[in-house]
């Protein structure tokens, strides 16, 4: 009898000290699973996927040289551009050098030299490039950034050239290696022989298509982020947030220390965090990941997208993440803010950040063709919008239009300005601002 109520009082023990453990735990201060630091944030469901950065570097577009005053132009997402795109990421490029180029006539070598250009816009720091890229460090350009890739033969040489223009004026390196024969290069360019003509203008800032381009207009299917998915997403303790309604309409919730605005006409949000950023000086390659970690975890990815910057100092960076639909950039417009997520950071330390609450579902829910102006309507109208400014770029593009039934995205020519304006060219010929 004895020996019964000593293992019925041990079995009490035991299990008294399993559930005061469990208390201690998960209820008590100090739990892990209630207990938040600010650097945790609640994760909040059914909103985008992660995304990795190598994922988000890529050219915005690529050019072709046939030789002969040929060139045909590949955009992101199409066959011929990932087939060369990868190719060329699995090749090496080592010992650069500066080269002097004020003198080189690169029109020239454009129209009679076989090759491949890759541009980047606004330009990629090396360091990142060196994370999609087999690019050697080299202490002579690491802190560059670049916004071209040019990849070219000459008659009667046995090497490939590679040349990579840095966003700083006319400064450009040659790979002395490169791990590209004369033979790969022109396998890479004869993908183009059959393609869409391009021809170069006369001050070699952009090329026209001499035939109309085929392109999707689509009606997609959407959701909105609400208020509160966003505030879980953002804030440290969303219980503790306080809301107050401006007289436009839109929402403001703080906690004393960030605060976010959603303008429920446009599905648009706009957060601010002004706490102090640590000592030093900005880095762009940290600041462009610290953007896409803060993505990551605070609302994801509703698409596809590409890395660009659009302005960098030695205390700030701007990080703007294009998003695209198949081929092509969607526009964000005066109208109607979609297509762009952007962020300021203050070494590494994120202080605003803004982007649609729009998400598209899965597949479009209808598709048509339509035709995009090429060869001498197309020239027609661009020397007319070149009357009142110098025209730095022309690209296929989408006009997002929120609509009853969701979005509508519109094909367009998107022509870029020397003064950072974009006019848009519709598919009737029609200029718009």
């Amino acid at each position: 009898m004895r020996e019964m109520m000593k293992s019925l009082l041990l079995t009490l023990l035991v299990v008294g000290s399993l559930v005061q453990s469990y208390y201690l735990i998960y209820r008590l201060p100090g739990g892990d699973s209630v207990t938040k630091t600010e650097n945790k944030y609640i994760k909040t469901d059914n909103m985008g996927p992660e995304e990795k950065v190598e994922n988000l570097i890529y050219p915005d577009k690529m050019l072709i040289h046939l030789g002969e005053g040929k060139h045909t132009a590949f955009y992101p997402n199409s066959t011929f551009y990932n087939l060369i795109y990868s190719r060329l990421k699995g090749r090496s490029f080592e010992s650069f050098q500066r080269i002097a180029s004020e003198n080189t006539d690169w029109n020239k070598i454009r129209n009679e030299d076989p090759g491949i250009e890759l541009t980047f816009s606004q330009g990629i720091p090396v360091s990142l490039l060196q994370r999609v890229m087999q690019i050697q460090s080299d202490s002579l350009f690491d802190a560059e950034q670049i916004n071209r890739i040019w990849i070219y033969t000459v008659p009667n040489e046995t090497k490939a050239h590679a040349l990579f223009f840095s966003t700083e004026g006319h400064v450009v390196y040659e790979a002395g290696k490169v791990d590209l024969t004369v033979q790969d290069v022109q396998q890479h360019v004869d993908f183009g022989k059959n393609w869409t003509p391009y021809s170069l203008v006369a001050n070699g800032d952009y090329y026209i298509p001499e035939k109309n381009m085929d392109m999707v207009e689509a009606d997609m299917d959407i959701s909105v982020y609400t208020d509160e998915q966003m505030r879980s997403s953002l804030f440290f303790d969303p219980g503790i947030t306080r809301y107050i309604q401006e007289k436009d309409g839109s929402q403001i919730y703080t906690d004393t220390k960030r605060s976010l605005q959603v303008r429920q006409e446009e599905n648009w949000m706009s957060y601010s965090d002004p706490s102090a950023p640590p000592a030093g000086e900005s880095s762009t390659d940290k600041d462009v990941l610290a953007a896409v970690d803060f993505v990551n975890e605070h609302g994801g990815w509703n698409g596809i997208y590409r890395l660009g910057l659009s302005g960098t100092s030695l205390q700030k960076s701007q990080v703007v993440f294009q998003q695209y639909y198949g081929a092509y950039p969607i526009l964000d417009t005066p109208n109607f803010h979609y297509g762009t997520m952007k962020l300021d950071l203050e070494r590494g330390n994120v202080s605003a950040y803004e982007r649609s609450l729009i998400y598209t579902k899965q597949e479009a829910q209808t598709k048509r063709m339509k035709k995009l102006a090429g060869g001498s309507v197309l020239k027609a109208e661009l020397a007319e919008i070149a009357k009142s400014s110098r025209i730095e770029d022309l690209y296929p593009a989408y006009v997002p239009l929120l609509t009853e039934e969701g979005l509508h995205l519109s094909p367009v020519w998107a022509v870029k300005l020397s003064n950072g304006a974009i006019k848009t060219i519709s598919e009737l010929g029609n200029i718009e601002q």
